[in-house]
């Protein structure tokens, strides 16, 4: 799969494609569903298919400071997308200057004269352009200019549990939010993930007997509420079931929030400096203050046997 930083990227002589444009964050079930039907339309056409999206997100460029937590950095939003057979991801700079873009410009500059699009696969809710003013009846009108086709996709429905709420991004991330990880599970088709660098924390948990990799999180990362989850820790290429603790640690009366993971089990593991993931399978228990080390000890055990049960044969 290609992917391109910017239209400049994109080869001089790509030809016509079939495209789909959003900020695709978590690449829901929703999400999937738009992407696999424009992987499906390139395949009809003979063309190649392409995703566009943005970075940064683009309410940080027009309300500062507004940032939404990422439920996926860009690097695993492409590993994704790639699984579904894209041939193209395309990110393009979200600057102020692009985001004064009219609808009729955007089209231009980046579906016709770059991209040369044959078809545009979107969802009903998708809005492009200075203001979010473009939409997909837009989309369609002048797509009889300039020869490409228009095809809008119905979003999934959560069941009865989730109230009949479509599959978003904006519910996903309440959810991971919440600590229902189970329930962004059911919108994002696979475990929440949580990415970053190992790094030297307090070294407490080795201490106690329970030796954790201390994740510095990236940027704007989704994390999961306070409490203790079961889960996998993917290092090297390796994934292992683990108990994973999000907290300020109040039990040594901590005040920086972190996500620390024990890989069940394993010993001598030195994942200083690695890049890791963090994926979360369910929620075990809150974050609580014990009497005493030992009765910590006592919950740090019934908590590993408890995550080490639920990730059995996953």
């Amino acid at each position: 799969m290609q992917r391109w930083r910017g239209l400049e990227d994109i080869p001089q002589d790509w030809g016509r494609s079939v495209v789909t444009i959003g900020s695709y964050d978590g690449v829901h079930r929703g999400h999937q569903l738009i992407i696999g039907r424009a992987v499906e339309r390139a395949r009809e056409l003979g063309v190649p298919s392409v995703v566009v999206t943005f970075d940064p997100h683009p309410s940080e460029v027009v309300r500062p400071g507004s940032h939404p937590p990422l439920l996926a950095p860009h690097h695993r939003r492409a590993e994704l997308m790639a699984e579904l057979g894209v041939d193209a991801v395309l990110v393009l700079p979200f600057t102020a200057e692009f985001s004064q873009l009219s609808p009729a410009d955007f089209i231009v500059k980046v579906l016709v004269d770059k991209l040369h699009a044959r078809a545009v696969i979107e969802g009903p809710n998708f809005r492009f352009g200075h203001r979010a003013s473009g939409n997909v009846d837009f989309l369609r009108e002048t797509g009889a200019t300039y020869d490409y086709e228009v095809e809008v996709v119905d979003l999934y429905v959560r069941g009865e549990a989730g109230g009949g709420e479509p599959f978003s991004s904006t519910l996903t991330r309440r959810l991971v939010a919440e600590g229902d990880v189970e329930g962004a599970a059911e919108i994002l088709g696979r475990p929440h993930r949580v990415e970053g660098v190992v790094v030297r924390g307090a070294q407490r948990g080795r201490e106690l007997g329970y030796p954790t990799a201390n994740v510095e999180t990236l940027p704007h990362t989704a994390i999961p509420a306070d409490g203790v989850y079961a889960g996998w820790l993917t290092a090297a290429g390796e994934r292992m079931p683990a108990a994973i603790s999000v907290g300020t640690n109040p039990q040594f009366d901590g005040t920086e929030r972190t996500v620390e993971a024990y890989a069940i089990d394993r010993i001598g593991l030195d994942l200083y400096g690695l890049h890791v993931a963090v994926d979360f399978l369910a929620y075990v228990r809150g974050q609580e203050k014990f009497a005493s080390v030992e009765a910590l000890l006592e919950a740090i055990g019934a908590d590993v046997q408890r995550c080490r049960e639920l990730t059995s044969g996953r």
